[in-house]
């Protein structure tokens, strides 16, 4: 890896891939968004996961885009790709060709659209990760991929060594505490869902991966800093102003709604491939709301500390 900054700390936006007009890849824009973020500090970038759009894609356009965030930003944070296939063999075809582009880690997420049992899970993650020196995440978000990678299957994974880390989505905050419990310091965890985030730094994971923070990346940015520093109380004053906008990313148009936040922001385009629609009428309406009411109300350094 060479990646400046350390693996799964920190605050890791799950970028968006940006559309031209004509709704094909605007890679150019694309790059801008990721360097974007790692010029306002974040300190590491998921690509193609769910914000970005993974399974809207042809094959060769996920290679594009990550052959395009490799020359962008790779280097300065580690690039973490979004593994989300079909089948066990395109994604054990995916993972080969990331690592060969310049990818620095991955998200393995299950198969789509099969539910699969406990050993056919298992079975996925070990294969995707035989394929790769790389190291894996393991992405557990039983609300929008009706899969839970229970703790039956994280104790049969403990001997794959590249399996690393778990990106907790889950909305319940105890699972951390579950987690540490059970395994110690063998899995990394990351905080996986927005408005549960302050919650899991608290319970010990490492960082953050986060969808709003494409349209506020620096309050993401202090947030995380703070807790890290011990600032607990401007930590809790930006998480609470926040927390409007943190709701969005548990709802099943997250992926809209944080495309519009980063367009009203001018950090990118809303635009988005069908089967996805951009937001109308009164949820429009709302996401437009709460992205003002933040970008009016954005706490300055001295407020938070006060708060």
């Amino acid at each position: 890896m060479n990646a400046r900054k350390p693996l799964w700390a920190g605050v890791y936006p799950a970028a968006t891939t940006q559309f031209a007009e004509d709704l094909s890849v605007d890679l150019a824009a694309t790059q801008k968004t990721q360097t974007a973020l790692v010029d306002d500090g974040v300190d590491g970038l998921i690509l193609l996961g769910t914000c970005g759009e993974n399974n809207s894609l042809e094959a060769e356009e996920k290679r594009q885009v990550l052959r395009a965030g490799v020359e962008a930003v790779g280097g300065r944070v580690p690039l973490v790709a979004g593994v989300s296939e079909f089948t066990t063999a395109r994604a054990i075809e995916y993972v080969r060709d990331a690592e060969k582009i310049g990818i620095d880690a991955l998200m393995l997420l299950p198969a789509m659209v099969y539910v699969p049992t406990a050993e056919e899970l298992e079975a996925h993650f070990r294969a995707v990760a035989a394929a790769t020196s790389l190291p894996i995440m393991l992405y557990n978000n039983p609300p929008a991929y009706r899969v839970s990678i229970d703790t039956d299957t994280l104790d049969r994974l403990v001997d794959v060594p590249n399996i690393v880390a778990v990106k907790e989505s889950a909305p319940d905050p105890r699972r951390f505490t579950d987690l540490f419990n059970r395994y110690g310091d063998r899995y990394t965890l990351m905080a996986g869902l927005d408005d549960v985030a302050l919650e899991g730094l608290f319970l010990g994971a490492s960082g953050w991966v986060s969808g709003l923070t494409s349209a506020f990346p620096e309050e993401s940015v202090r947030l995380v800093a703070a807790f890290n520093e011990g600032r607990f109380d401007e930590a809790r004053a930006i998480y609470r102003w926040f927390m409007p906008l943190l709701h969005l990313d548990a709802e099943h148009d997250l992926v809209q709604s944080i495309k519009l936040a980063e367009q009203i922001m001018g950090r990118g385009s809303e635009r988005v491939r069908m089967p996805r629609l951009p937001l109308s009428g009164e949820r429009r309406a709302q996401v437009i709301r709460f992205v003002e009411e933040a970008a009016a109300t954005r706490p300055s350094r001295r407020e938070a500390k006060a708060a």
